[in-house]
C-alpha cells in the first residue's frame, strides 16, 4: 500500500536511507525537513513496514524527483515503479509539467526503470556523488493522465 508518509514514518525512512545509501545517506534531519516540508510530496511503501519511500518537490511547472530507495531486500518486486508511478501521479496533480532526477550512472537498475518510465539522459554531472560517480540528469513530459 502506498500512502503519504508522516512524522512517524522518520526512523523507518532513516533506516531506509542507510540501508539504500550508506554514506551517501541522508541524514535524520534532512529526513525530517523533507517530511515536514509543504512543497514535498513524500509516499511510502508501508506493507508489513515502510519498506521503500519516494519524494518529489515541485516548484512551477517541474517536479524534481529527490529520491526513491527500496531496502535491497524488497528489491525486484515492483515497489519502486509503483512509487515512481504514484510521484508521477502526484507531480501531475500538482500542475507540473516535467519531472527531473538525478541517477547514478552506475546505478543500473535505477537507469532501466527510469527509461522504462520514459525519462531521458538530458546531461552527466562529472564526478557528482561522493564516490565519484557521475551523475545522469533525466527527465520525462508530465502529460495529463498519461501513464507509463
Amino acid at each position: 500500500m502506498i500512502r503519504p508518509a508522516t512524522a512517524d514514518d522518520l526512523d523507518a525512512v532513516v533506516a531506509l536511507e542507510q540501508a539504500c545509501f550508506g554514506a551517501e545517506a541522508w541524514s535524520a534531519g534532512l529526513v525530517a525537513d523533507e517530511l515536514a516540508s509543504p512543497s514535498r510530496a513524500v509516499l511510502v511503501h508501508d506493507e508489513d513496514g515502510v519498506r521503500a519511500y519516494g519524494t518529489i518537490g515541485v516548484v512551477a511547472d517541474v517536479a524534481d524527483l529527490h529520491r526513491i530507495a527500496t531496502h535491497p531486500r524488497s528489491q525486484g518486486h515492483g515497489l519502486g515503479r509503483a512509487l515512481l508511478d504514484a510521484l508521477l501521479t502526484a507531480a501531475r496533480a500538482q500542475e507540473a509539467e516535467r519531472m527531473l532526477l538525478e541517477v547514478a550512472a552506475t546505478n543500473e537498475p535505477a537507469r532501466r526503470l527510469y527509461e522504462r518510465a520514459g525519462f531521458a539522459t538530458i546531461a552527466t554531472r562529472r564526478r557528482y556523488y561522493a564516490s565519484g560517480a557521475d551523475a545522469l540528469v533525466m527527465e520525462r513530459a508530465l502529460a495529463p493522465g498519461a501513464a507509463w
